[in-house]
């Protein structure tokens, strides 16, 4: 049984849309499989080693927020001990303001929803003016989310940022299916290894780019991000998708065709992060259907060295917490004395 809580006038706070909470129905599995270690012995949970390196960026924890399902932070500070995050992604950025896509920009699907906001923000000027100041002041590492018409657009951006205080990292939204060319520099390997390297070029942050399932090898396209110099790759931005209202003979998304998110689409984003994994060698942020610690432990484990809770965030705010508290214990189980040690363990079927 799937139940939607809708927030009614506080929705604008998210995503200024018509988003919901989702609850999701939990399918029928087999008994979950222990964790299988070469070592018998279970190392105590207050020694494990939490902190995680992506390439120039240190984080405290694996576990983040993804851009678009946290808004600017602030908004979840009641509900939500920010500190102990291992980062925030903010909402993503552009460099002129833009009003976004026409409604409906929100559709509830089985085990998912599908969003078409169309990068709906303020522009970065206003960015930096007004929510930077919060977020600079937050005990926890600060990627900002950038996405650009152009290769300049995105190069100017990432140089306006390089003298902000607080801005900790970049991540290079080169994947957003919601809006024109939002996905050209994530589908094609040149373009996305010479955005890379000018990015990085522009300003001394770490930076990390996103790229999009909706290609034909996600491994090339890992492999043009890590040629470019990026320090992680974030893997997977939303899945291309479309409901139909077939007695109106009409799309329910006002922009026709949205990004799927949420547990549906978490299959496709652990075979991602594992591709990208045997590719390159750069540190992976695996995003796409996480909601709890097997899936925090599933993707750590299939090569991803942190991770990015998006669509939980709408129906299960807490979520990032309540996956800390439980983190160390898992890690401990996995016979293992940090998260570094769990990464990329994927044994092979005999």
């Amino acid at each position: 049984m799937r139940v939607a809580y809708c927030l009614q006038s506080r929705v604008d706070w998210l995503v200024r849309s018509n988003l919901c909470f989702l609850a999701f129905a939990t399918p029928l599995l087999p008994p979950a499989t222990p964790l299988v270690s070469d070592n018998d012995s279970t190392t105590p949970a207050t020694t494990i080693d939490l902190t995680v390196q992506l390439g120039r960026l240190r984080l405290a924890n694996p576990v983040l927020v993804a851009s678009g399902t946290f808004g600017y932070a602030r908004e979840m500070q009641a509900m939500v001990d920010l500190s102990r995050l291992g980062g925030i992604v903010p909402k993503t950025i552009t460099k002129l303001p833009r009003q976004g896509n026409a409604p409906w920009r929100t559709i509830e699907t089985p085990s998912g929803m599908l969003n078409s906001i169309g990068l709906d923000n303020d522009g970065i000027d206003a960015f930096i003016k007004h929510h930077m100041p919060y977020l600079g002041s937050l005990q926890t590492a600060m990627v900002v989310s950038v996405a650009g018409r152009t290769h300049d657009e995105f190069v100017e951006m990432t140089t306006q940022l390089a003298d902000v205080d607080g801005v900790d990292a970049i991540e290079l939204n080169i994947s957003c299916p919601n809006v024109s060319g939002g996905v050209d520099f994530g589908t094609d390997p040149s373009m996305c290894e010479r955005l890379v390297a000018a990015c990085r070029a522009a300003g001394s942050h770490p930076i990390l780019a996103k790229l999009t399932p909706n290609v034909t090898s996600i491994s090339q396209m890992a492999i043009a991000a890590e040629a470019g110099g990026a320090d992680a790759i974030s893997l997977i931005n939303t899945c291309q998708g479309m409901a139909i209202d077939w007695r109106r003979r009409r799309p329910l998304l006002g922009n026709v065709i949205g990004g799927l998110s949420g547990p549906a689409i978490k299959p496709i984003a652990l075979r991602a992060v594992y591709q990208a994994a045997q590719a390159v060698k750069t540190p992976i942020v695996g995003i796409g259907g996480i909601a709890n610690l097997d899936d925090v432990m599933e993707f750590l484990v299939a090569g991803a060295s942190a991770v990015q809770l998006g669509t939980v965030n709408f129906y299960n705010p807490t979520a990032s917490t309540t996956i800390l508290d439980a983190l160390p214990e898992a890690i401990a189980e996995a016979g293992a004395t940090s998260v570094d040690e769990v990464v990329g363990t994927l044994a092979s079927n005999p």
